[in-house]
């Protein structure tokens, strides 16, 4: 059946919903315009082909995995490129992410330290879905992250010297030992040493410590202030209320975007966003969580670097689509707006695409073939072997792809 598929045309995609405990029980079932009568939280949707949760694809009466689609047609469905340099698999993750709460500490490793730390958890025979696992897969997990709404979130370590400062001011139960790290060494060895500190605290101390801390940034001004009092609300007794202390609180706007890449300590505290990553499901952790933390090996990959978390940078181009830039070549996140006075026109030399319409009604039609209507909460594959499209109609359409790149 797979093989047969008319792969010049346009599909619309059927998604799974994640239900983690911190996601939020409203913002994804109000874009999918879905009812949640039990009020789950609905944390995240996956739109690709991860082998945990693939995407489906609507064709006539049936359901297709995107798993199998690929199997049989890569390089109609990928594009010869993307084949090329990732081989028969779709190199990306595409996601809505609805946080009501915070999301745990955690860094992704890079490709060279995925590959080794997978090897090593095999060889020693953990099994790949064991809780105490720190390698899923092989792969690395740059993302970036847009926000739909006001978002929050904490990315790299601070300066050292204003961890310092914020510590001896404060002067909570432990602030003084902590100070004393940086103080001796306020370099990237230091920031390593102050951290391990911190994530090797005893329960008890942990308890004590995040206490104190948020009954002394009470009546604070100030984000990071704000955020460890309601994180210490939020996972009472874990150390990791601290780490608006000394990591950089970030407050997205509608449309500003941020990227983690490899070794970037960081977390997602509040919002809904639009969520592009690499294929892969490697999270090391270090805190605001019930799960395995491995302390050694988050230490391993982590780059001890402050300072400030820029944005992603922002390009509209002549059509009239925002694109996001970002170092990685494995994806590409661009922001689609169409009218029905000013068609887009897709290029004619392309990879495969999902796009995601988060508001408004369009078409998308194929000249000469296929018309397919899109509303709020559709997604739709368009394999890289459709010739050319075209969007008519008033509609906000996210798009993930794989950028075209020349083979040398």
């Amino acid at each position: 059946m797979a093989a047969a598929i008319d792969l010049e045309r346009p599909y619309l995609l059927e998604n799974t919903v994640q239900e983690y405990a911190w996601g939020s029980p409203t913002a994804i079932p109000e874009l999918l315009g879905a009812a949640n009568p039990d009020g789950k939280p609905q944390a995240e949707l996956w739109m690709g082909a991860h082998p945990k949760a693939p995407s489906h694809v609507l064709i006539g009466e049936e359901k297709v995995s995107l798993v199998e689609l690929l199997e049989d047609n890569p390089r109609a469905l990928l594009g010869k490129n993307a084949v090329e340099r990732f081989g028969p698999r779709l190199p990306f993750l595409f996601k809505v992410l609805a946080a009501s709460k915070a999301l745990s500490i955690q860094a992704h490793p890079n490709l060279e330290q995925a590959r080794e730390g997978y090897r090593r958890e095999k060889m020693a025979g953990i099994p790949d879905n064991a809780p105490e696992r720190n390698y899923r897969d092989d792969n690395h997990k740059p993302e970036v992250l847009c926000a739909l709404g006001e978002f929050w979130g904490m990315r790299g370590f601070r300066a050292p010297e204003e961890i310092r400062k914020d510590l001896l001011d404060l002067d909570f139960a432990g602030a003084a030992q902590l100070a004393a790290v940086l103080a001796e060494d306020s370099s990237g060895s230091g920031l390593k040493r102050f951290l391990r500190r911190i994530l090797e605290t005893s329960r008890d101390e942990a308890e004590r410590m995040a206490d104190s801390a948020a009954f002394h940034c009470r009546n604070r001004e100030g984000d990071r202030f704000m955020w460890v009092g309601r994180l210490s609300e939020e996972f009472p007794g874990d150390v990791g209320a601290l780490a608006p202390l000394f990591l950089n609180v970030v407050h997205l706007k509608p449309g500003e975007a941020i990227y983690q890449g490899a070794g970037q300590l960081h977390a997602y505290l509040e919002g809904t966003g639009i969520e592009l990553m690499a294929n892969s499901d490697n999270v090391l952790r270090g805190g605001l969580t019930p799960k395995h933390i491995d302390v050694s090996e988050l230490l391993n990959v982590l780059i001890f670097e402050h300072g400030d978390p820029s944005l992603v940078e922002r390009e509209t181009g002549e059509d009239g689509v925002v694109s996001y830039s970002t170092p990685t070549s494995e994806f590409r996140l661009s922001r689609i707006s169409s009218s029905r006075t000013r068609t887009y026109r897709a290029p004619a030399i392309r990879s495969v695409e999902i796009l995601l319409c988060v508001g408004g009604e369009a078409v998308l039609s194929v000249p000469g073939g296929t018309s397919l209507p899109i509303r709020t909460g559709a997604s739709i594959l368009v394999p890289a072997a459709v010739a050319r499209y075209e969007i008519l109609g008033d509609a906000d359409i996210f798009r993930a792809d794989v950028p075209f790149t020349e083979r040398t």
